[in-house]
């Protein structure tokens, strides 16, 4: 049986975890497939499609049917927190979602359940969609950054400087920032 896209897929989820998005590429697909990189486009007809493909496939079972009598906002929060639980099951997973506007199953799914939920608050059709954008983008730019402070989540790793901020805040001069950091700095991400 030949290669199938699924399987094209799932080893690119399987391989971005190994090496991350910026070492994932075509080639190295192909090699760890053991098939040439043209073989690939025959499933994918480029880069972006296999990431778009990616997406849709990391938000397999994001979408549940919410508990009954779940509110607006309950099932609204549980959308966007199952979409960053989503993302961060893969290493840089917010990277791979952000910039994809996939129009698969899964997809459209998890679209028309936050939609649902946003227009039971009574939002009109535009008002939901912009706060679906909205929720959603504020979701991945969130996750983006997260995955950004620990090494293995994604290419930068990188932390602020700790005896710079502590200057800067001892300086005076931001006062409202001194107020709010220790809030700022606060580890627990899933609180925040």
């Amino acid at each position: 049986m030949g290669l199938t896209r699924e399987q094209v897929v799932s080893t690119a989820l399987r391989l971005l975890g190994e090496v991350g998005l910026d070492a994932l590429t075509m080639r190295r697909l192909g090699q760890e497939l053991n098939v040439q990189a043209a073989t690939l486009y025959w499933h994918v007809k480029n880069k972006q499609e296999l990431l778009d493909a990616m997406a849709e496939a990391m938000l397999e079972g994001c979408v549940i049917r919410a508990p009954e009598g779940a509110t607006w906002r309950d099932r609204a929060a549980e959308m966007a927190w199952r979409l960053r639980e989503a993302l961060l099951a893969h290493r840089d997973g917010a990277r791979v979602f952000a910039g994809t506007y996939v129009t698969q199953e899964n997809t459209l799914r998890f679209s028309d359940m936050l939609l649902g939920a946003l227009g039971d608050a009574g939002l009109s059709p535009r008002a939901a969609a912009w706060g679906a954008w909205t929720l959603v983008y504020y979701t991945i730019g969130f996750t983006l950054e997260e995955q950004a402070m620990t090494p293995a989540g994604g290419a930068g790793g990188g932390k602020a400087d700790p005896a710079l901020l502590r200057e800067a805040m001892a300086r005076g001069a931001y006062p409202h920032l001194a107020a709010a950091f220790p809030h700022m700095a606060d580890a627990d991400l899933d609180a925040r």
